[in-house]
């Protein structure tokens, strides 16, 4: 799946590219952002993009890159304690 990515949360990448969210780094790297950076809705449209278990794993690749507010509340959120 190829979606645009939004300027707010991505503004290091050139205007209107497209993520490839097939791609287990890029849907790393979006996924980072959102939980990140994102808002309410953000998290909203993640969740309608990808299904739980794909951000379970990315969750998992990509937890040690996280400040640990970030990290603690959604390994509270998706039960990884």
């Amino acid at each position: 799946m190829k979606i645009v990515a939004q300027r707010r949360l991505f503004w290091f990448l050139k205007d209107n590219i497209k993520l490839d969210l097939s791609n287990p780094s890029v849907l790393d790297m979006y996924i980072q952002q959102v939980i990140m950076y994102g808002r309410a809705e953000d998290i909203s449209a993640l969740f309608s993009k990808i299904n739980l278990s794909q951000f379970k794993n990315a969750f998992m690749r990509l937890s040690h890159f996280l400040p640990l507010e970030v990290r603690k509340f959604w390994e509270d959120a998706i039960g990884n304690n």
